[in-house]
């Protein structure tokens, strides 16, 4: 096993991986992940779905620029499809209208529906939920693992390696390079990326940075039994104000609270409230009566003050280069935000340079 690289990542969830991967053919590049396997925790847990409308204007940004990669992908990346047609529904009661007009204006690419049409394309509706609805066509299901994997598997053949079961205990810098101390051994290299997802302000501190406030933030998720009707093509439905949604998922329906609750970095359960409150709000929206729920579960997106990803060297500390904050839309932004992590890690010069400022960690210091 190799213990001195080029560049050190710590995290080997979705943004570890993928800039692992964009960086592994420039560079000796090994990835420190504190879990027994890569994308135990947010990554292995969201039902990511791709949509240029979701998000503030940065997120949307690196959305657009993802798209090529996920409808095709290099060759050898993946067996499958990373991304399938499924459309997003966005619903309004009389009361929520003016939160419809609101989201149309700020996001365009939406199909203005009636709250019939909407019912016809999701029987299962509650007129007095969708008096009216935003369609987004473009909205497409990620595979998440495929993409992780192909990340992960071309990283190592590239060269790269990963090392589980190996939590940073310990991060130095002396001599020009930093060191990290974990069970497995200390690792060292001229460059360190903290793409530790709900840990990354954790790990600033084990190397003497004060946190940016990062904050992890709990989303709930169930599977319910579906209804006596051919759902599987149904679009995600949510409503305005984003309060709950559902989605085919594997024959049944996911459903969530969309709740953000801040957390502690952990392995996130989901709550009983939660869980109850999801399915008292899609029964609200639908005519479904939900009787048991068949698995839940719960993950960590970890936003930003302002809920933008950071990404960039920290002035502070020569070599510490950040790499988190991604919020819910890690996935669905990872080609693109890692292309450009890249080269900003390589000090290139290259597409989306008009993102940098915006993104850079020192940004909360010169506001």
């Amino acid at each position: 096993m190799e213990t001195r690289a080029d560049i050190l990542v710590i995290g080997a969830g979705i943004a570890g991986a993928s800039v692992a991967d964009a960086l592994a053919s420039s560079a000796r590049v090994i990835v420190l992940e504190q879990e027994e396997r890569a994308g135990l925790h947010s990554t292995g847990r969201s039902a990511a779905l791709f949509s240029e409308t979701y998000g503030n204007a940065m997120i949307r940004a690196l959305s657009r620029a993802s798209r090529a990669f996920l409808a095709s992908p290099p060759d050898g990346f993946c067996d499958t499809p990373l991304i399938r047609p499924r459309g997003t529904l966005y619903i309004a009661g009389e009361d929520q209208l003016g939160r419809l007009r609101a989201l149309e204006d700020g996001a365009g690419a939406f199909e203005r529906l009636s709250g019939a049409e909407a019912t016809a394309r999701v029987p299962i509706l509650r007129p007095e939920a969708a008096a009216a609805a935003l369609y987004e066509a473009g909205a497409m299901d990620i595979d998440v693992d495929a993409l992780h994997q192909g990340f992960l598997r071309r990283l190592r053949r590239l060269g790269g390696q990963v090392v589980a079961d190996a939590p940073v205990t310990a991060l130095t810098r002396e001599a020009g390079g930093w060191t990290a101390a974990t069970p497995q051994g200390e690792f060292s290299a001229p460059i360190v990326i903290n793409a530790a997802g709900a840990w990354a302000d954790p790990v600033a501190g084990i190397a003497g940075l004060a946190p940016l406030g990062l904050q992890p933030k709990r989303r709930t998720a169930a599977l319910i039994d579906g209804p006596e009707l051919d759902f599987a093509g149904w679009p995600l439905v949510i409503d305005a104000e984003e309060t709950a949604y559902f989605k085919p998922d594997a024959g049944r329906l996911l459903i969530s609270p969309a709740d953000e609750t801040d957390s502690e970095p952990c392995d996130a359960q989901p709550e009983d409230l939660d869980v109850a409150i999801a399915a008292d709000r899609i029964e609200r929206m639908t005519t479904l009566s939900i009787r048991r729920i068949a698995h839940r579960w719960a993950g960590l997106r970890t936003f930003a003050p302002d809920r933008t990803p950071v990404c960039g060297y920290d002035p502070r500390a020569e070599g510490f280069f950040w790499l988190a904050g991604q919020g819910g839309y890690g996935i669905q932004t990872a080609p693109a935000l890692a292309a450009l992590a890249a080269r900003l890690v390589l000090r290139e010069a290259g597409e989306l340079a008009d993102l940098e400022t915006a993104l850079a960690p020192d940004r909360y210091a010169r506001a």
